[in-house]
């Protein structure tokens, strides 16, 4: 047969070959490929760390010598025997209910107030989120600490009107709140979330309720905290794992101090861990600590169904 009369089909055309071409490399060794590195580093920095930080939980292990086993020892100490356990885990408990609450509502404050069309309003925005930016860093810490100080600027500005300030730091009274006001003070995180939660709400729905005669706190109440209750949902579940977490303030305002008034979880599971090197136990502390972040979250998500309202498939409230 000749070329001239060979039929259409016996010849491949230039769209069979880059189909073949694609299905070639629809096979999915050469995704796995790709992705290689990623699964080389998420087994070797967070799987196997994970398990075997259950397995040294369970053990006697100090850095310098060979695991020991000794099975549930670690948990009965702790829960049993810790006194320090108990003051850390009391310490960070006061501390999540006290900075989780204020931090969100700060933030859903200032949130309101940068949900406007003003002139220089991402000026505004950026230089409100700066502190964030910053972050729970060294530096931040120790200028909390001379601010706060006996003859820090907080006491002399107290001090032009008439007002004898205490030692903020080196009193048990005030020295958790004060630590707690700088995770206040980084609340940039949490704003610009409730700022875009509050961006998504229709002003169609403001503008019904005014003509109904619905004054500002109305509003706020009945139509702003039902139509952003998943965003305040997502910042109280992330702060309250975050403030669980607390080391740095602690560590370098107050080491923990006075009469471990700021003695953080945190903080006793590093010493633990770095100060004796006793990794066992540490390694019991830090899942002690994960149950009990859990057991938070799941409080959190069980009261959802009285307060956290979401949008049906129809646009109303569920």
């Amino acid at each position: 047969m000749s070329k001239v009369n060979a039929p259409l089909n016996a010849f491949p055309s230039k769209g069979k070959k880059r189909h073949r071409f694609l299905k070639r490399w629809e096979s999915p060794i050469e995704g796995y490929m790709f992705i290689s590195l990623w699964l080389i580093g998420i087994a070797f920095l967070t799987v196997w760390p994970f398990f075997q930080s259950i397995y040294f939980s369970l053990t006697k292990y100090s850095l310098l010598a060979s695991p020991k086993w000794i099975g549930l020892q670690n948990y009965k100490t702790i829960i049993m025997n810790d006194d320090l356990f108990r003051q850390s885990l009391k310490v960070t408990i006061n501390f999540v209910l006290f900075t989780v609450p204020l931090k969100m509502i700060f933030a859903l404050f200032v949130a309101m107030l940068l949900n406007r069309n003003i002139k220089g309003i991402s000026a505004y925005r950026t230089m409100i989120y700066f502190p964030s930016l910053i972050g729970t860093s060294m530096a931040v810490s120790i200028l909390w600490k001379n601010i706060f100080g006996t003859e820090g600027l907080f006491n002399q500005l107290l001090s032009v009107f008439g007002i004898h300030g205490t030692s903020w730091l080196s009193n048990p009274a005030t020295s958790l709140p004060t630590i707690g006001l700088l995770d206040v003070w980084q609340f940039g995180s949490s704003m610009v979330i409730f700022l875009a939660g509050l961006k998504q709400i229709s002003a169609e729905l403001y503008e019904a309720s005014s003509i109904d005669g619905a004054s500002k706190p109305r509003q706020f109440i009945s139509i702003t905290l039902p139509m952003i209750s998943p965003v305040i949902l997502f910042n109280m579940v992330m702060q309250t794992i975050g403030s669980f977490q607390t080391f740095t303030q602690a560590f370098i305002i107050t080491k923990g101090g006075p009469m471990n008034s700021t003695y953080m979880y945190a903080m006793y599971l590093y010493q633990r861990a770095f100060g004796r090197f006793e990794m066992g136990y540490a390694s019991a502390l830090a899942w002690i600590l994960l149950v009990i972040i859990g057991l938070f979250t799941m409080l959190i998500f069980a009261s959802t169904r009285y307060w956290v309202h979401y949008e049906s498939e129809t646009g109303g409230a569920k």
